[in-house]
């Protein structure tokens, strides 16, 4: 990288780049936060910044990294902000920064494996050999996609399904890609040094700054470091999900379609029927054997029933073991089929192993429903291994709109090398916003309660003339509300079941007479700016479930410090990704509703209500009619 010229401060740069961006204004709040994450790179102390919507901080993040000279990866927790770092921040940043100041940035996206196509799998099953055993039966849609994958194969540069004009099946798909736990590695691959997933690993190699995903970053971090680069600074943005992340990513899971998976790998390669079926009749089995444990925690040492399926599987496994090391050939397909099936059954064999024993520190339940249960082997403390293979070797910045107060304590990072801000929003919030606590209410846990708010629900929808976001904390809780309401307003009310979410979204946005009805999945990743909404009701404070297995464990662990250190933190930080749907821009006008009186009423109300922007309160439901009137009319 060229270095900046002298008198091309941080200021300069930052406020050079972000000035010929559409609609360029100063940004207080990014300015602050890019001299905060400049300072953490040079004092090598960690950074948690809330930025609320507007701020900007991708870029507050970008140009310091990028000006110190550090090698950086970018952690997403969303493909939406890869795909926005990808093709529009990045090559915004590397064009300003290179006509303007003559600095040059390298910059890379690095995918897990199974995200680009697999040279050799394509061969297999494009070109089979006499060799070769025959493949599992395959549809003749499918085998029209792989003609059109291989045509393809021959113009990509990257080999990234992304890159795709049309989306193939699933099934086509992993016929032609492998996942990490099947991949031998180029090395023992006759394409190897053709390979998409390792050329992706070398444009990484050479970049300066590398976007990833946290279930990326957590395998890393699983492995030790033997998967990305070497770095001087991580970035974790949309940062409140990451311990969820990290505790999926380095726990164990084992669910019936990974053996599944893997009697389909082994059929590929081994012509007795016998054995694979027996791999195939695990998924089953582990089914029959989770399903009576699913959404609860289980003991230490495991029931009976599930230690049972392990041990079964584990000597399946090793039998299957036996079986693929027996087999001989010199066709180098046949050799690559068998690699692949003893790396698949090698890592699946660890983490029976892992299953099996009792680990200090972990907590197993059964989540997923009845008819597709997994079973998973969580850390209680994530703390400790983030501390260990991050906190401790570079410098990390953690950022999101919206920061759980105890993030920092919960993922580990030292307390005497932290700071924690807040560089607020450029949004006028106490102008052009109002929160409304539904005080009169009855107590969410009374009978009264739902009937009350479909009658407060309906009254708001029609003094903002639709233009309404309704979010709830449970699908009975929408869909009673939705049939309710819709008896008592003209409006259109559309529901998370009615389309996929990016029709749903469409489909709300081009009316502003429509409302939509939602559930927790829709709390955040919505953006709809303008007047089509206006409104943003929440039906109750989202505390996350009491019978949660793993936060459960986790509050076991904490005792009486657990409501605090888990409970609050996670309602508030989801009260605020839903409230920040509202304002989306600087013209952005409306209403946040929550109708649970708790938020007005409850000894912990500050904590909460601290973690929302800094809306005008009312408890009377008549200022807020007259403000919707006024802004939608």
């Amino acid at each position: 990288m060229t270095e900046t010229g002298p008198t091309d401060t941080l200021t300069d740069v930052l406020a050079g780049v972000t000035g010929s961006l559409p609609g360029a204004e100063d940004r207080p709040g990014q300015q602050e936060m890019a001299r905060r994450i400049d300072a953490a790179i040079s004092s090598g102390r960690h950074l948690v910044v809330q930025a609320g919507t507007g701020t900007g901080k991708t870029l507050a993040y970008l140009v310091p990294a990028v000006l110190g000279d550090v090698r950086t990866i970018v952690v997403t927790a969303t493909k939406a902000l890869q795909d926005q770092l990808a093709t529009k921040d990045l090559p915004f940043l590397a064009e300003r920064l290179s006509t303007e100041h003559d600095v040059h940035l390298s910059w890379s996206i690095l995918k897990g494996r199974s995200n680009y196509l697999c040279l050799q799998r394509l061969h297999e099953v494009s070109e089979p050999t006499e060799d070769q055993l025959e493949l599992e039966p395959m549809a003749a849609t499918t085998k029209v996609e792989i003609t059109r994958l291989k045509e393809w194969s021959g113009r990509t540069v990257t080999g990234d399904q992304a890159e795709l004009d049309w989306t193939p099946t699933p099934v086509a798909w992993r016929s032609v890609s492998v996942g990490s736990d099947e991949c031998p590695g180029a090395d023992r691959c006759p394409i190897g040094s053709a390979c998409f997933a390792e050329q992706a690993r070398r444009r990484a190699q050479a970049s300066e700054v590398i976007v990833v995903n946290t279930h990326l970053y957590g395998l890393d971090v699983a492995s030790g470091g033997a998967i990305l680069p070497d770095h001087d600074l991580v970035v974790f943005d949309e940062a409140h999900v990451l311990e969820d992340i990290m505790s999926d990513t380095v726990g164990v899971e084992i669910t019936p379609g990974r053996f599944t998976a893997l009697s389909i790998t082994a059929r590929r390669i081994i012509a007795d029927d016998a054995p694979v079926r027996a791999v195939a009749d695990l998924a089953d089995s582990t089914r029959e054997a989770l399903a009576p444990h699913a959404g609860k925690r289980l003991p230490t040492p495991l029931p009976d029933d599930i230690v049972e399926l392990l041990s079964d599987a584990r000597t399946t496994l090793g039998r299957l073991s036996e079986l693929l090391a027996a087999i001989e050939s010199t066709n180098d397909d046949v050799k690559q089929r068998k690699l692949r099936a003893q790396t698949m059954n090698g890592r699946m064999i660890e983490q029976l192993e892992f299953a099996r024993s009792s680990q200090e520190g972990t907590v197993a339940f059964v989540s997923g429903r009845p008819d597709s249960p997994r079973l998973e082997i969580a850390p209680l403390d994530i703390g400790p291994t983030l501390a260990e293979h991050v906190w401790s070797k570079r410098t990390a910045v953690l950022t999101s709109a919206t920061i759980p107060s105890s993030l920092a304590t919960r993922v580990g990072l030292p307390a005497d090398g932290v700071d924690v801000i807040d560089v607020g929003s450029p949004f006028d919030y106490a102008t052009n916003s109002m929160l409304y606590c539904a005080l009169h209410l009855p107590d969410p846990r009374a009978e009264a309660f739902r009937p009350a708010v479909h009658q407060e629900l309906a009254a708001l929808i029609t003094a903002a003339g639709g233009r309404t976001l309704a979010l709830f904390t449970s699908w009975a809780a929408m869909d009673e509300a939705a049939a309710t309401v819709a008896e008592l307003v003209p409006n259109r009310i559309l529901t998370q079941r009615d389309l996929p979410k990016t029709a749903l979204v469409e489909a709300f946005a081009d009316d502003e007479s429509t409302c939509l009805f939602a559930t927790a999945g829709l709390f955040q990743g919505i953006d709809v700016p303008g007047r089509t909404l206006s409104l943003v009701v929440i039906d109750r404070i989202p505390f996350p479930r009491p019978d949660d297995p793993l936060l459960s464990a986790r509050r076991d662990l904490l005792g009486r410090e657990a409501f605090g250190q888990i409970d609050i933190p996670r309602a508030s930080m989801m009260l605020a990704q839903a409230a920040g749907r509202l304002i989306r821009s600087s013209t952005d006008r409306g209403v946040v509703a929550v109708m649970d009186p708790r938020l007005g009423k409850a000894n912990y109300r500050w904590d909460i209500v601290g973690a929302l922007p800094p809306m005008r309160r009312t408890r009377h439901r008549s200022e807020v009619e007259d403000f919707l009137r006024l802004i939608t009319s």
